[in-house]
């Protein structure tokens, strides 16, 4: 069983694509080998080795993908948001305790002060547009060779990648993915999908994400296939990126699968000649209404899947046809065991409602330093989601919400995603966020943020009265906010814990 990065990349037919983006040469499997293996032999001469950490800052693109899979085959990664700004970088660098720091030649990145600041060694690597797509080469010269302590390939239980969890509510935690558990993952991102050799995934995801890192790059590099990495997400450019990769699949937060639709009547041609076996949605709840739109449009069956940093993303994935897959469901265990429990931690029976809990090989051994956290986050060996849910007689499961999420109002317990759907069914409404703002008396009450269709009008009093219709009165929105735009967070993700506060509503 393949159990590192290094051997993931191996298995691939050294003359088959592996990375491309727009305009350049592809890179094959036997180029990006090759360029692992210098990477990692470049890493070594330079002092760093396994379970060294190497911070990452670059544009989002191919060589991204290429310095994720690279520095992952011999030392520990931790890919950074280019966005952040030196505070955040000041933070983020100092709790990796970072060993070096990978940027772009030329890069005016605030890394790089910061690193200064902190004598962290910043390793620079240049390309040339004519060089085959993610090929990239160190500017400064190895040096003296100072001493590694540990050189060499990564090993099954060595540290492959370092995530912080989004700490909307508390300090960020720092999660720490082994070589077994980002591998594990990519293996059950395949075997739901099917991927073979001949799948070319679209990726638009950011690349310091977990989503866009495994979904897409290292589970097509498990199964032999290629990824079209593209520059970012844009919306004017991906149905020119759809025509050029030609691409079998794309995977996306649901924020980005409504921009695409939005433009989709303006690309009908490119739609046509597109041959899309799949398209996958993750890392947010995907309402049905968009889920149906996604089919119509692009011809073929979407799949919503259930993932999250602790499990080096993958959970539970709707299966392809003949299998059903079903609106507002997570679909069924993708890899990991999946079971439901009370407050108690006893498992509870099919079609109860409690805490959705995980175990397998692609589940993280708990947070780094933090014993506190991981006496909470743990019943024995399984792990809490922290997301409360159902799963039927046939093993699909339903989200019903964030526990930290679920807004409590008097006493009765409200899901922000039964209000989101229903709202979403309202003609003018594009995209919807329930969420909780505190109440003087109540304790919390329900608001949400909409955005309307482009061309359609409806105020705020015509909105709350359709929701009177098909929700209980204690679940209608008091306040309704429309907005051009709701914000996101770096990922994409519409993020409703905070959302009162960025709107003043607290």
């Amino acid at each position: 069983m393949t159990t590192t990065v290094i051997e993931v990349l191996r298995e691939g037919t050294p003359s088959d694509a592996a990375l491309l983006t727009p305009g350049r040469s592809m890179l094959t499997h036997g180029d990006l080998v090759a360029l692992a293996e210098r990477t990692v032999e470049g890493l070594n001469q330079r002092g760093i080795g396994r379970g060294d950490r190497v911070a990452i800052v670059l544009p989002n693109g191919p060589e991204m993908a290429a310095a994720f899979l690279s520095v992952a085959s011999g030392a520990t990664t931790a890919p950074l948001n280019p966005g952040y700004r030196e505070d955040e970088f000041d933070f983020y660098l100092s709790d990796l305790n970072a060993k070096a720091l990978i940027v772009e030649q030329g890069s005016t990145s605030p890394a790089l002060a910061v690193a200064a600041a902190k004598n962290i060694p910043v390793l620079e690597i240049n390309w040339k547009e004519s060089d085959p797509a993610g090929y990239f080469e160190f500017v400064d010269d190895a040096g003296t060779g100072a001493a590694v302590s540990q050189g060499g390939f990564a090993e099954p239980d060595d540290i492959a990648l370092v995530l912080h969890t989004s700490g909307t509510t508390s300090r960020p935690k720092i999660v720490p993915l082994s070589q077994t558990n980002v591998t594990a993952s990519a293996a059950h991102i395949g075997k739901s999908l099917r991927l073979v050799p001949e799948d070319r995934c679209l990726n638009i995801m950011p690349l310091f994400h977990i989503h866009g890192l495994i979904a897409a790059v290292l589970s097509s590099m498990k199964a032999g296939g290629s990824v079209f990495c593209a520059p970012g997400f844009n919306a004017l450019s991906f149905f020119s990126w759809l025509e050029e990769a030609k691409p079998t699949w794309y995977t996306a937060v649901p924020t980005m699968h409504q921009t695409i639709l939005a433009r989709a009547g303006r690309n009908e041609g490119i739609i046509a000649g597109a041959n899309l076996r799949f398209v996958r949605s993750s890392s947010a709840s995907l309402p049905p209404q968009v889920m149906a739109e996604l089919e119509e449009v692009f011809g073929c069956p979407v799949l919503e899947a259930y993932g999250m940093t602790e499990a080096a993303h993958q959970m539970a994935s709707n299966p392809l046809p003949d299998a059903p897959r079903l609106p507002g469901s997570v679909g069924i265990a993708a890899g990991p065991e999946v079971s439901i429990m009370d407050t108690n931690g006893g498992e509870m029976e099919r079609g109860d409602t409690g805490e959705i809990v995980i175990k397998g090989p692609n589940v993280f051994a708990g947070y780094e330093n933090n014993p506190d956290a991981n006496a909470e986050a743990f019943y024995g060996d399984w792990f809490r989601t922290g997301d409360q849910g159902v799963m039927d007689a046939d093993g699909y499961i339903r989200i019903t919400g964030r526990l930290k999420e679920i807004i409590n109002r008097g006493g009765e317990k409200i899901s922000p995603r039964e209000v989101d759907e229903v709202l979403l069914d309202h003609p003018a409404v594009a995209q919807v966020v329930t969420f909780g703002v505190t109440h003087d008396k109540l304790g919390e009450d329900v608001a949400a943020a909409i955005v309307l269709k482009e061309g359609i009008e409806a105020t705020e009093k015509e909105v709350r009265e359709f929701a009177a219709k098909h929700l209980a009165d204690f679940k209608v929105p008091r306040k309704i906010v429309i907005l051009d735009e709701i914000p996101k967070g770096a990922t994409g993700k519409m993020q409703r814990i905070g959302l009162a506060e960025k709107l003043g509503l607290q």
